[in-house]
């Protein structure tokens, strides 16, 4: 095998298949990048059994072959060679890789023991890219990072007519977005639904967020059920998460009278002073009133903080402890200059009800109903 590349080409298009790659795998072959040289250019991938990641760029081929090269060595390598086209060839001393001056002589993995990539075939649809990396943003923080329960480490995509519900929950938040979907003349008022890893769909909203429309498509059954991702000239497919997800919608409220409406940035930049001096496990006092929000923390026996910051209540005033790291998450996500804190209700008054918060246009004005997200009040230590 015998190929000339673009090096900047080349070199992106190796980082992009080895990113999801674990840093450690437990099998050697699957630490490799495939790449398969023929009459129709280049073809790179890479594979895990969880998540691959596959990507065609142009080369001038004059020996086609394929070759099993070690993945994070070979993107190091490419990142950093000097600005010249790349010449790979396979001799009797392994893969050569040739750039102006730099040589390098790299082993080659047995091709032989590397698994099939995924293919994709079943119903698919399309998302607009920057719509689909900005709603990942806003949800996937909230997943579970613990993986005794692996459910929860997911973000459950919904297909429901033409719109795409992305939800996360950890147990003490859930995080919701909608964004447009586009079934084409498949489309279906079935539902449809896919538990995907959240480091994995994070890393697709970061690879794929200025790539036009995204196309989502669904396959397989039973343990082997995927789903893949594709932009342009690049795929990504990842195996689903098996289980139930918690039927989350149901907690969020109708009812959203009583609320606080607070600047997002003012907000923000309190609770970051204010909890300067929490434990980390501590919650923040919140107390609203009519025309403010007051923030106390009680840290160690060294340190107190307090503040407060303009805020627009309708109701009665309310007192509780909020998770700081939670809540800064969620007005980051919130995106807008306002944000609104929806007080809700229980039937069961020995039990704290969450907090619902949305986008706020202004002060008067409620934003657009496609991003919410519930946070669960903490215990207040009299």
């Amino acid at each position: 095998m015998k190929f000339h590349v673009n090096r900047d080409v080349f070199s992106e298009a190796v980082s992009f298949v080895v990113k999801l790659l674990p840093q450690r795998n437990p099998q050697p072959i699957l630490a490799g990048v495939l790449i398969e040289a023929s009459d129709a250019g280049l073809s790179l991938s890479a594979f895990d059994y969880e998540a691959s990641a596959r990507t065609t760029i142009e080369a001038t081929v004059d020996e086609p072959g394929t070759i099993l090269v070690h993945g994070r060595l070979l993107s190091e390598i490419a990142s950093r060679l000097p600005n010249a086209p790349i010449q790979i060839e396979l001799d009797e001393d392994g893969i050569v890789l040739t750039c102006g001056s730099a040589r390098f002589t790299l082993a080659s993995m047995p091709v032989q023991e590397y698994p099939a990539i995924p293919e994709v075939t079943g119903e698919s649809g399309l998302v607009p890219a920057e719509d689909f990396a900005t709603a990942i943003s806003q949800v996937a923080f909230a997943a579970s990072r613990d993986d005794v329960t692996p459910v929860l480490t997911g973000v459950q995509l919904e297909v429901s007519g033409t719109q795409l519900s992305l939800v996360a929950t950890d147990r003490y938040r859930v995080a919701l977005r909608d964004i447009p979907w586009d079934g084409g003349t498949v489309a279906s008022d079935e539902q449809t639904t896919a538990l995907v890893p959240a480091r994995t769909l994070t890393e697709v909203g970061k690879t794929f967020a200025h790539g036009g429309d995204i196309s989502i498509s669904f396959s397989g059954s039973g343990d082997r059920e995927i789903i893949a991702f594709t932009a342009g000239n690049k795929t990504v497919t990842s195996l689903l998460i098996k289980g139930n997800f918690p039927p989350v919608r149901r907690l969020f409220p109708e009812q959203t009278d009583h609320h606080a409406v607070v600047n997002t940035a003012d907000l923000s930049e309190a609770v970051r002073r204010v909890s300067l001096v929490l434990d980390r496990s501590a919650p923040l006092r919140f107390t609203f009133t009519s025309d403010s929000v007051s923030m106390d923390a009680s840290g160690t026996e060294q340190a107190r903080a307090s503040e407060s910051v303009d805020a627009n209540l309708v109701g009665e005033d309310v007192t509780l402890g909020l998770n700081p790291q939670y809540l800064l998450e969620a007005l980051a996500a919130v995106r807008s200059e306002f944000t609104r804190i929806t007080f809700t209700s229980s039937e069961n008054a020995n039990k704290l009800s969450p907090v619902l918060i949305t986008p706020q246009t202004s002060v008067d004005k409620a934003g657009e109903d496609t991003f919410k997200y519930l946070l669960q009040p903490n215990l207040l230590l009299r």
